[in-house]
């Protein structure tokens, strides 16, 4: 029966959109870029004087606008309103529950500040990992820090032969997931790819310490063992 009743009422807000005439003013300091969650932007902007948001792969979304400062998506099944606190903008999820009740829950934050995958995408390793253990400090269960999605990043820069970027990443993997024998076995391929098979032998044989069956560290620190001796 809830469904129902939500289902009903989100056809309701959809077909009942207002129109609305935004000022300069509350489109300069409404317009730009919030966080949402700990690794994601959602972009509010206008075009002829009407709001659209950007988030996640959709460019453009149109919401349904209930007043100037309050509106519904219905790609996030949410209602939305713009709300100020310490000099400080936020969007704020209405409940649905107690319409009144004010929360701050998406930050707006500068053009200038990056999230820690927009520090990943411009290559600013140093800074992205500093936003990755940061996030991993609040909740280390946060499914946006992947230890595969770096993997293949690390391995996309190895098929390209950029062996800095490639390390770069894979050390990052490893800061963030140190009980990961993978990390090192990965981190060990591309130094050794890269030509330093000192810091390849490191890296299998801490491999090896967290996963004896891993075969690939096995007989990299069998063999270099035997070169050395």
């Amino acid at each position: 029966m809830k469904t129902v009743v939500l289902i009903f009422s989100i056809l309701l807000i959809v077909g009942c959109s207002n129109s609305v005439t935004y000022s300069d003013d509350h489109i300069q300091q409404t317009s730009g870029r919030y966080l949402y969650g700990s690794d994601e932007v959602l972009e509010v902007y206008y075009e002829n004087n009407d709001l659209y948001l950007s988030w996640r792969s959709v460019k453009k979304i149109k919401p349904v606008i209930i007043d100037e400062n309050t509106f519904f998506v219905a790609d996030m099944y949410k209602k939305l309103r713009f709300v100020e606190h310490n000099n400080q903008r936020y969007l704020s999820v209405v409940n649905p529950d107690d319409e009144d009740k004010i929360t701050y829950d998406y930050l707006k934050i500068s053009d200038t500040t990056y999230i820690p995958s927009e520090h990943l995408a411009k290559e600013n390793f140093d800074k992205a990992l500093e936003g990755y253990l940061s996030i991993k400090a609040q909740d280390d269960t946060d499914y946006l820090i992947d230890e595969g999605d770096l993997n293949r990043l690390g391995y996309n820069y190895l098929r390209e032969k950029d062996y800095q970027n490639a390390i770069a990443v894979f050390k990052m993997n490893v800061a963030l997931y140190p009980e990961s024998d993978n990390v090192y076995d990965s981190l060990a391929d591309g130094y050794l790819r890269s030509g330093d098979s000192a810091q390849a032998f490191t890296n299998y044989k801490k491999a090896l310490e967290l996963n004896k069956d891993n075969k690939r560290a096995k007989k990299y620190t069998e063999d270099y063992n035997k070169q050395i001796n």
